[in-house]
């Protein structure tokens, strides 16, 4: 029988979606009989995250020394949930269903992502989301939206980022730290097709 270790997967992603990462695995410990005696105080831990997401905040202007400061409250972080995932890996012994009560990931678990049809990630600078749309056979061209959270009931509400001839978009200008959800329709030569289901995304 394989045994399950964690996965350290969570020192690639961004800033924000560790934020999200680290606060998910602090509720799934909390009050988990299987880890009650973590390395890192879930307090301790928390007040990590805190520091991060305070200090992310505070980069957003652009200069030098919180930037600096984001970047040191992101390594302090990273450093705390990598002895959380050691404690995990330890405690659980390979068990993978305990090892996903704690929120991380594990090795026996390879997630390898198809492509959706359609997606949102972070863009070449902050405030920049690129989008792309799995190409749509004889679509001559695509109109990108979008809209602040919460998502409106209906069509009003929503502002067309722009149209291209590409299956993908970078909408610029967007205030970092707030939800967006985004669409996508084609134009093809029987008309345009209805909008994509929408996509929430954190803009960083």
């Amino acid at each position: 029988m394989k045994r399950s270790k964690v996965l350290l997967d969570f020192l690639k992603l961004s800033i924000i979606e560790k934020i999200g990462f680290y606060r998910n695995v602090i509720a799934k410990l909390t009050g988990n009989i299987s880890f009650s005696t973590p390395d890192v105080p879930l307090l301790v831990a928390t007040s990590m995250v805190d520091n991060l997401q305070t200090a992310f905040v505070a980069a957003q202007d652009g200069g030098q020394t919180p930037i600096s400061q984001m970047h040191d409250k992101e390594e302090a972080a990273d450093s705390c949930f990598r002895k959380l995932a050691l404690y995990v890996e330890r405690t659980s012994d390979g068990n993978e269903s305990m090892i996903l009560s704690s929120g991380f990931n594990v090795s026996a678990q390879p997630t390898p992502r198809s492509k959706s049809e359609f997606s949102a990630q972070r863009g070449s600078n902050a405030g920049i989301v690129k989008l792309q749309r799995k190409v749509l056979t004889g679509a001559k061209s695509y109109i990108w939206q979008y809209t602040k959270d919460p998502l409106p009931e209906g069509e009003d509400g929503w502002t067309t980022a722009g149209i291209s001839t590409r299956a993908i978009y970078d909408v610029e200008g967007l205030t970092v730290a707030c939800k967006y959800w985004f669409r996508v329709a084609a134009i093809t030569p029987d008309g345009t097709t209805d909008y994509s289901n929408p996509i929430l995304f954190v803009v960083s």
